[in-house]
Parts: structure tokens; C-alpha cells; sequence
């Protein structure tokens, strides 16, 4: 192809090259600071580096975070305290400079005791002469009435071979009353006996009575 029938004017890459002109590829010339300084970075950061592994190196134990060193001893269980035996050998031995508290014992609940029986003054006492002597039997009634009876009827009855003074009663209730009237009149012998006193008290006096 010429030049005459070459449709793109001439420019500088149409020039021919110098004799002295670099040839090929190349790069502009570099700067001091571009070629100086991965020496200053190493004079810098090794020593730098050096003393801050040899403080790591100085305060390290051994043990690496989070694991316990396998070496150490295991921790002695706590041993219990010995107790000396007392000097004389006598077990439980009370230290005499050393008072105990009184010990508070709870006196046990009084238990209520129930109320003794009492005579009924106002049952009714029959009080029969069963002697040869008139008037007994009264006389016995007045002195029932002194002590405080007030149902007392006086009358006439029958020994049916009794040789003793007796007073009777007819139920286990009445044996408190029935007591008492032989207590008033100094009779010694007191009977139950529903069938000769089938109601209240009945006093059968004899011979033997002392009025």
C-alpha cells in the first residue's frame, strides 16, 4: 500500500523513530521514596515486632486461654478436725469452768380432776323405828332436818330380823346422800338396797341406836 492510496492522514505514529529512542515497552523512571522505602519498613517494624514478642514471651505461664494446666496437684478435700480425747479418758466429760443454761422442761398439763359426788338435801329420807323405844324416830328426823335436810318424813317400821341400825338406798346415785344422813345421825352401816328403798333414802332404826 502507498501513501497515495492510504485513506488516514499522517500523524506522529507515521514518524520514524529516532536512532537513540527507547525501544519496546518501558516505564517512567522511579522516585527515591518508591525505592527506599520497604528497607525503612523492615529496619522499623522487625524491631518492633522482636520486642513485642519477647514481652509476650516473658508474661506468658505456660497455660493457653481456657485450658487449665493438666500439672497442677488437684485441690486436697478439707480434712476434718481431730478431737482430742479428755486427759483422763473419760468420755463426755463437762469442762467444770463452764455453766450449761438450765434446760426449760414444760411442766406436764394439770389433769382436772372431777368434782367429788355431793349429797342431794333435798331427796327424800324416810326414817322408820324398828325399836321399843317411842318417839325415836322423830327425835332422828329432827336432827336430819338440823343438818340441813328438807325432805324428811318420820314412821314406824319393821326389823324383819335386822340386828344392826342401817340406812339404805336404792340407787348408786344416792350413795352420796345416804352418807351423809348416817354421817348426821352416827350410823356406822350403810347398804344399797333398791327392794327396802326403792326410792330416796330409808333409815331403819333398832335397838342399837344410840339416840
Amino acid at each position: 500500500m502507498t501513501k497515495a492510496s492510504d485513506r488516514f492522514p499522517e500523524d506522529e505514529f507515521d514518524a520514524e523513530p529516532a536512532p537513540d529512542a527507547p525501544i519496546g515497552v518501558h516505564r517512567a523512571p522511579r522516585s527515591w521514596w518508591s525505592r527506599w522505602w520497604p528497607f525503612v519498613a523492615v529496619v522499623v517494624l522487625v524491631p518492633a515486632v522482636t520486642v513485642g514478642l519477647v514481652a509476650w514471651a516473658s508474661s506468658w505461664d505456660g497455660r493457653l486461654p481456657g485450658f487449665g494446666d493438666s500439672t497442677e496437684p488437684a485441690a486436697a478435700a478439707p480434712s476434718e478436725p481431730e478431737t482430742s480425747a479428755p486427759a483422763d479418758g473419760a468420755a463426755g466429760t463437762e469442762d467444770p469452768g463452764i455453766e450449761e443454761p438450765p434446760v426449760e422442761t414444760e411442766a406436764p398439763p394439770a389433769q382436772e380432776e372431777e368434782p367429788a359426788p355431793t349429797a342431794d338435801l333435798a331427796a327424800d329420807v324416810r326414817v322408820l323405828n324398828a325399836s321399843n323405844r317411842s318417839g325415836l324416830a322423830a327425835s332422828a328426823a329432827s336432827d336430819l332436818e338440823d343438818a340441813g335436810f328438807t325432805s324428811v318424813t318420820p314412821g314406824n317400821g319393821n326389823a324383819g330380823g335386822l340386828q344392826q341400825t342401817t340406812v339404805f338406798y336404792g340407787s348408786a346415785d344416792l350413795a352420796p346422800t345416804a352418807q351423809q344422813v348416817a354421817d348426821a345421825l352416827g350410823i356406822a352401816n350403810v347398804v344399797e338396797d333398791a327392794g327396802t328403798a326403792p326410792e330416796g333414802v330409808v333409815v331403819l332404826l333398832l335397838a342399837d341406836f344410840g339416840r
